[in-house]
């Protein structure tokens, strides 16, 4: 008996620091290129591995969904076995369904959720207090200030619902830059003084929710709104902001280790596939 041709969408985690993206790119690692390489190492995939999400350089992936066609003789869940058999470390198939023709990663979704995480000093910071921490620099962005929590969430108040975010981003494909954010808030995650030293220190979380996200537009969006919580910016002048469509100016993105695509939802409210 041969093999049957099987559509499946899976639910991937991966580390993205050693990664150049998600779109597969000649001559460097991506992540694409690493789930494509393992699939082929032990079948006969048929096309490309599609994403809902072509997440940036070094950005992480909790809830990354994707979907492959391939020649298999086995069900699903061997598939999936065999799959993370051949993967590094750094990339994990979480789960694995078969899934309709009519399903597509990205342009089936609904939604998709993003998670920036930062950590900040507990207290006052010390004089001379380095700019970087080691044990956490990997999965979030040290800022060596103290942050007002209330500011940035006055300010983040402001990006709920449609708007047109050019300032901030720009597009994936096409010209529009409007997109809809159905959540933006902040978060203390875990301010609990660890038992022998205050280091690295506190956790804050920026989760946003939306129907889509410009290119580097969550990370654009962060570092301004660190500057609103440093006091260099008024939280009204995120409004102002969004009224102006100028990329320029909007802080420098914040570095990618912070970021991470948590979820992707599909209509009927899943956060999986349909």
């Amino acid at each position: 008996m041969g093999a049957e041709t099987l559509y499946a969408a899976g639910l991937v985690a991966y580390d993205g620091t050693d990664y150049h993206g998600f779109q597969f790119q000649v001559g460097v690692p991506t992540v694409q290129g690493t789930l494509e390489s393992a699939l082929a190492a032990f079948t006969d995939p048929v096309g490309r591995v599609a994403a809902a999400g072509r997440t940036d350089a070094g950005v992480h992936a909790n809830g990354q969904v994707i979907a492959v066609r391939a020649r298999w003789r086995h069900d699903v869940v061997e598939l999936q076995q065999a799959w993370n058999a051949h993967l590094p470390p750094s990339i994990c198939v979480r789960r694995l369904q078969e899934v309709p023709d009519s399903f597509h990663p990205r342009f089936s979704a609904q939604w998709r959720t993003y998670r920036y995480r930062l950590v900040q000093p507990i207290g006052e910071p010390e004089t001379g207090m380095p700019n970087r921490a080691p044990l956490t620099d990997r999965f979030s962005w040290f800022v060596p200030k103290r942050l007002d929590l209330d500011a940035m969430n006055e300010a983040t108040a402001y990006l709920v619902g449609e708007h047109d975010f050019a300032t901030f981003g720009q597009p994936t494909q096409g010209e529009s830059t409007v997109r809809a954010l159905s959540e933006a808030c902040w978060q203390l995650d875990d301010c609990a003084v660890p038992a022998l030293d205050v280091y690295p220190g506190c956790k804050l979380v920026f989760t946003v929710t939306a129907n889509g996200f410009l290119r580097q537009m969550m990370r654009t969006l962060t570092a301004t709104l660190v500057e609103v919580g440093v006091g260099k910016r008024q939280p009204r002048e995120v409004n102002w902001l969004l009224d102006q469509r100028d990329r320029s100016l909007a802080a420098p993105p914040a570095p990618a280790s912070g970021l991470t695509l948590e979820r992707v939802q599909y209509p009927g409210g899943q956060g999986f596939v349909v």
